[in-house]
């Protein structure tokens, strides 16, 4: 999960302060960047919400960080 550790970088952030906000040790934290430990759906959605990005993107689906809207409820 490279673009963890990039995203993270960009915001001049330690481990442990993601770490942190998503409630985990920072070895856990450190796991998921290595790509050691799949990160759970939750986590994810923390993440791209935090970094303003798109779950796809997290999980280089698309290079595209734009985050996806809302779908909103259609009748």
């Amino acid at each position: 999960m490279k673009r963890l550790r990039d995203l993270r970088e960009d915001h001049d952030l330690p481990q442990r302060s993601i770490a942190k906000m998503i409630n985990c040790s920072q070895t856990t934290y450190s796991r998921y960047e290595n790509g050691n430990l799949n990160v759970p759906i939750e986590v994810l959605k923390k993440l791209a919400l935090f970094y303003h990005v798109s779950i796809d993107y997290l999980t280089e689906f698309t290079d595209d960080k734009r985050p996806y809207t809302k779908a909103t409820n259609r009748k």
